[in-house]
């Protein structure tokens, strides 16, 4: 599939997979109106969102995302080390919009916020949503709700789950999996990035019985911003540029939570060979999941189950026979670009995934899950083609 053949694809599927999107589509807004901490009151349908840790990447992606929807309004904005600072000081790319300044979190005020974007590290989020309001919807982008057996969060994040009871409520945010239960959700945590880009190929074809789960391996990787914001040595431009390398050997944190999505779409336990690697370039991802068929199962038939599983879905893209997906291709957007190949081992078959880590792999999605909880079409703001070159 060439470019233009995507960005047809792209087009048709904004436009026409769903009836009800058309009026959504033809309303125009101006960036400013959209964002502004004032929220505007021309529509009954405003909602004010507030982004908790909006000094990272997820948290300026939320934004930059927000400028182009209809209905969302920024209304706060927090980052405790940057507390006072204009949003342009931190992320200068988003100072031509009319933003609040940002504020330490212990100072927001969530009385006139309807729901939240929790873009914080892994391991601060539990306590920080278990004291916000009990009227806020929350889409969580970190780890910490993301794992239903608190037991299995202290052994793969090192201490113990600390708001086990509102771990019960959480549900998980794999949009087009899950897509029923997240529309009643209070609380949804928002995917890893890695584990989108494996469930999404992988959940309907061991839905459908189409292949081992005994022996799925999988070849990730990742730009650098996937391991945030933060000043490490290992993260340096020398450091990182013209080389590659592996990381979390056997022992990434996405690999619990990659198998139990797994393990629910097969029903019984799921254990995978998973690596994933840095590479150097700031965004986009990359899967390619080696996996064995079921007896008697062909190529065409894993090809046909993905398409029958994503041809209805705006976001989800299977691309024709024979063409290979590129990061570049989803760069900046909200898809999942999917193709399948025949291993040159019989009975094998190749599998791979791509999408932009801080967009469907984080806050992409995420909007997608905070649409669905208000009751919005679940592609409003996300209108974005991907960026070339």
């Amino acid at each position: 599939m060439n470019a233009t053949a995507f960005s047809s694809i792209c087009f048709n599927r904004a436009h026409s997979s769903n009836k009800d999107l058309t009026k959504q589509q033809n309303v125009k807004s101006h960036v400013k109106c959209s964002i502004k901490s004032g929220i505007t009151t021309s529509s009954q349908n405003n909602v004010r969102v507030g982004v908790l840790g909006a000094s990272g990447y997820t948290g300026s992606e939320i934004i930059r995302l927000l400028a182009n929807h209809p209905h969302f309004g920024v209304a706060l904005m927090t980052a405790d080390r940057k507390a006072g600072q204009a949003i342009s000081s931190v992320f200068p790319h988003l100072g031509t919009h009319d933003l609040p300044d940002l504020i330490a979190i212990k100072d927001a005020d969530f009385s006139d916020v309807d729901a939240v974007f929790c873009c914080l590290p892994h391991g601060t989020t539990q306590e920080i949503i278990k004291g916000l309001p009990k009227h806020l919807k929350i889409v969580d982008l970190s780890a910490d709700f993301r794992l239903r057996d608190v037991s299995e969060y202290e052994e793969w994040y090192g201490q113990p789950h600390r708001a086990p009871d509102l771990q019960k409520e959480a549900i998980y945010g794999l949009t087009e999996v899950l897509r029923e239960e997240i529309k009643s959700a209070r609380l949804v945590a928002n995917p890893g990035c890695y584990p989108t880009s494996i469930q999404l190929p992988l959940v309907p074809l061991i839905k459908a019985n189409l292949i081992q789960t005994s022996n799925i391996i999988v070849d990730a990787k990742s730009g650098v911003s996937g391991a945030g914001r933060s000043a490490k040595e290992n993260l340096l431009f020398t450091e990182v540029t013209e080389g590659m390398n592996s990381y979390g050997v056997t022992r990434h944190r996405h690999a619990p939570e990659i198998e139990q999505g797994l393990a629910n779409a097969a029903g019984s336990k799921v254990t995978i060979s998973f690596t994933p690697h840095l590479i150097p370039m700031s965004r986009g991802m990359q899967s390619t999941i080696y996996v064995e068929m079921a007896p008697g199962v062909t190529i065409e038939d894993l090809y046909h189950q993905l398409q029958q599983s994503y041809e209805n879905e705006q976001f989800v893209v299977l691309l024709e026979k024979g063409v290979i997906p590129r990061t570049h291709s989803v760069k900046g957007s909200n898809y999942c670009l999917i193709n399948v190949f025949p291993d040159r081992i019989p009975g094998r078959a190749i599998i791979i995934s791509v999408i932009d880590n801080l967009v469907k792999g984080a806050s992409g999605q995420a909007l997608q899950n905070l649409n669905l909880i208000m009751g919005f079409p679940e592609n409003l703001g996300l209108h974005y083609l991907p960026l070339f070159p």
